[in-house]
């Protein structure tokens, strides 16, 4: 399975994108109303200038405690970003973030983004696409 299948099944809402200099407390509101793990960070909704997880946020308050909360995202958020493309197979995606030890990485084509998949997004393609095989060879041993 592709990313851009993954994206399908998804359906069009986009990718939720804050501004460079936006406040912790706005994101983690952000993150806890629309029941999200994470917030790409982009100046303009297309090009990418991070990401912010509630991981990042949670890191920073076992640190300095709710202070933290009026800080700049910008401080916290993760800048060397892992990215995909739509014709990325899920294997290589589900690969990558296991290794980084990520959940979420943002799809890019021509230097846009164009969507962003999570670990859950690709285990149940995955798991699908393993349901059909399984189904397919069961096909065939039975004759079908």
């Amino acid at each position: 399975m592709l990313v851009h299948q993954i994206l399908k099944s998804k359906g069009s809402e986009g990718v939720l994108t804050v501004k460079p200099g936006t406040l912790v407390e706005e994101a983690a509101k952000i993150l806890a109303d629309k029941g999200i793990g994470t917030v790409v960070v982009s100046p303009d909704g297309n090009t990418l200038a991070g990401i912010l997880s509630e991981r990042d946020i949670v890191r920073e308050l076992a640190k300095r405690g709710a202070g933290c909360m009026s800080d700049k995202i910008d401080d916290y958020m993760t800048t060397e970003l892992v990215t995909c493309s739509r014709s990325d197979d899920a294997v290589s995606v589900l690969e990558r973030m296991t290794q980084g030890r990520f959940r979420h990485m943002p799809v890019v084509e021509d230097g846009k983004l164009v969507g962003l998949v999570s670990l859950g997004d690709t285990v149940k393609a995955r798991l699908s696409e393993l349901a059909m095989e399984k189904d397919a060879l069961e096909g065939m041993i039975m004759g079908h």
